[in-house]
């Protein structure tokens, strides 16, 4: 298998080489050329796993940079994001909740009845995910708050790290956070990638209530349920400790301090649509309060034991989807997707799941974040080659994103598998499936509560 995936590996190379070598097509450039060859690359390194997925970022830095292929501001321009600064205030806020020992106390809190077993707790868990989706408008919040505590949960019932139910556990709160976080407006950053796109380029307002309506209750409530039905047969397991807990010791200092810094960043991510403070700030805020002395609850050797690779992935998957719109690279990807898709007006259904499978292909190239501003100027041809109106066009935009082939294409889904020490196999034995069963059964499933709601016009 090794040797295997060296080969794979040294494919990727190759591939990267010749296109960076090519004569650009027509209506390409040799930045063009060099942006897609450093893409191909990226993604094929991050998809085969063969190198940590921190190093392949440093590497997509480095190549950009040596080769010109964009200016400093493109390629960094993921560390001026708000976002990057939510994954590192999550970094310190998850080794808080994990070193006082909240998240223990939480984990009993939370899942002291466990009397319908495994798949009970399975189901408990993807039900507090979802719940959080409503109330903390960041995905990558969500998991960095939440994995602590399931990891403690998992200790608590007798599941080892690494062990089928544990990894169970962890990808049911992994993957229902990012899949919950499609169906709600704020709860994830493409969906308001999207929305700002739309508003900008059509001037069109995409309204909380008409994405929920939309996209929660096929795509996150059935598929929630194929989520655990999955997670419960490729990671089975059976709770081995007694459902007796101990009594709880009280709460120390450091407990009650972090509870407050929680409850106060909480507050603030649910509100930020009153005092318009970005959720990256206020985990950057959160953070520093965790280390400010006597307030605070860690101490300096914090930054020796938080694992900063988050960050850095983070960053480059950002500057990777800026690279792609600013080459040009996307714009020509998307023109010849249309014209090939052949979009016919009264042909609703092969419409839908072109448009959608389209924009699950673009989000392999550019992943998640970056997708939406790639498509959405293309939304009004589509609009006008299939009779849609504009709106429908453009949800099969997010439609395509909420169907993850690879985990690499959703960061925050990444940076909860390197918390939880998951690797990208065992990561795979889930995500392959559920894609399947994403495109082949929820499609037209979706199709369906579309023209039950009368979407398409």
């Amino acid at each position: 298998m090794p040797r295997l995936s060296s080969v794979f590996t040294a494919l990727v190379g190759i591939g990267a080489a010749i296109i960076f070598l090519l004569p650009p097509p027509a209506g390409a450039t040799a930045v063009t050329m060099h942006a897609a060859a450093l893409i191909v690359l990226t993604v094929g390194l991050w998809a085969l796993g063969t190198v940590p997925e921190y190093i392949t970022a440093l590497l997509f830095f480095l190549l950009a940079m040596v080769f010109a292929i964009a200016s400093p501001q493109v390629v960094f321009s993921g560390f001026a994001s708000a976002t990057m600064w939510l994954v590192l205030g999550g970094l310190f806020v998850a080794e808080a909740v994990t070193v006082t020992g909240l998240g223990r106390r939480v984990a009993g809190l939370l899942f002291d009845r466990y009397a319908l077993g495994y798949t009970g707790l399975v189901t408990v868990v993807a039900v507090v995910a979802t719940l959080l989706a409503f109330f903390m408008p960041a995905t990558v919040g969500r998991i960095l708050l939440l994995l602590p505590i399931v990891i403690a949960l998992a200790e608590r019932v007798g599941f080892a790290r690494g062990s089928s139910g544990y990894n169970g556990l962890c990808l049911v709160a992994i993957i229902i956070t990012n899949q919950s976080g499609t169906g709600i407006l704020p709860a994830n950053a493409p969906n308001l990638v999207l929305a700002g796109a739309t508003e900008a380029i059509y001037d069109v307002a995409i309204i909380y209530a008409e994405w929920l309506l939309v996209m929660f209750p096929v795509l996150c409530l059935v598929k929630g349920m194929i989520v655990i039905a999955l997670i419960r047969w490729f990671y089975p397991a059976a709770i081995r400790q007694q459902s007796n807990p101990p009594p709880h010791a009280p709460m120390s200092a450091e407990e009650r301090r972090l509870a407050v810094i929680l409850t106060l960043a909480l507050l603030l991510w649910a509100t930020d649509f009153v005092h318009g403070v970005r959720a990256g700030w206020v985990a950057l805020a959160a953070a520093v309060a965790c280390l400010l002395p006597r307030i605070g609850v860690l101490p300096v050797t914090a930054f020796n034991q938080v694992r900063f690779g988050p960050f850095f992935y983070v960053g480059a998957t950002i500057g990777l989807g800026a690279l792609a719109q600013e080459s040009g690279l996307g714009a020509l990807l998307g023109k010849l997707a249309l014209a090939t898709l052949n979009l016919q007006a009264g042909a609703d259904f092969t419409n839908f799941v072109a448009l959608s499978v389209l924009g699950t292909l673009v989000s392999l190239v550019a992943t998640n974040p970056a997708q939406p501003a790639l498509l959405v100027p293309l939304a009004g041809d589509f609009a006008e080659a299939t009779g849609w109106p504009l709106n429908a066009a453009l949800m099969t935009i997010a439609v395509g994103f909420n169907v993850m082939i690879l985990p690499y294409q959703v960061p925050p889904v990444v940076v909860g598998m390197q918390v939880a020490g998951i690797s990208l196999r065992t990561a795979l034995r889930v995500s392959l499936p559920l894609a399947a069963v994403g495109i082949i059964v929820m499609l037209p499933l979706d199709y369906v509560w579309w023209r039950l709601i009368g979407y398409f016009g």
